[in-house]
């Protein structure tokens, strides 16, 4: 998402000052890590897989990545 929508984000789900909310509004940070997703044939081009990547102190510790465009199965929440 844009900064504006991940600024939004944070704010509403009470996440300042816990969560650092990092947008990617060019896909620049999805592509470099593999998990674009071309949504073309539904008119929205190249988007991000859904995911959820916790990272600590610069590293990656856990990354769960859903099957399908649409799931929420391990990215949720209450999955993580």
């Amino acid at each position: 998402n844009d900064p504006f929508v991940m600024k939004h984000w944070g704010e509403h789900s009470g996440a300042e000052g816990k969560v650092t909310m990092m947008p990617d509004g060019n896909g620049a940070f999805t592509k470099a890590v593999g998990l674009e997703l071309d949504a073309s044939g539904a008119g929205l081009g190249l988007r991000s897989k859904r995911y959820s990547m916790v990272i600590d102190n610069g590293v990656v510790t856990d990354l769960q990545v859903e099957d399908s465009p649409g799931a929420m199965e391990v990215s949720s929440a209450g999955a993580c």
